[in-house]
């Protein structure tokens, strides 16, 4: 998924197009998105008006913490208590492309 240029969505009405998330930013999904699991694919998949975007797991898991009340930072720890490596910097761009899609919004900690 590449990000599209039209910027982010924040709680806080403030805009930040193409900044780093913060450990404190709290994502959750817009309300227009849904996380969904595909029985037919055996997957979760993220459903938004007219789009399927399957997902791997690793972005699945992602997205099952973005509940508008864990941080970025927590998001990653809790990612390292599940597995074993979980590259901080990999978890922060995905984040960061779905919050240019306006997929994901954010909320200030």
């Amino acid at each position: 998924m590449d990000p599209t240029r039209t910027g982010t969505t924040r709680a806080t009405t403030r805009a930040r197009p193409g900044a780093e998330l913060s450990g404190s930013d709290r994502p959750r999904l817009a309300r227009h998105v849904r996380l969904s699991f595909s029985r037919t694919r055996q997957r979760k998949v993220l459903l938004h008006p007219e789009t399927v975007v399957m997902l791997n797991d690793s972005g699945g898991a992602i997205l099952e913490l973005c509940d508008g009340r864990h941080t970025v930072a927590e998001i990653v720890t809790e990612l390292g208590a599940r597995y074993q490596s979980v590259p901080d910097g990999e978890v922060r761009r995905f984040l960061t492309r779905l919050v240019a899609r306006r997929w994901v919004e954010l909320s200030d900690g």
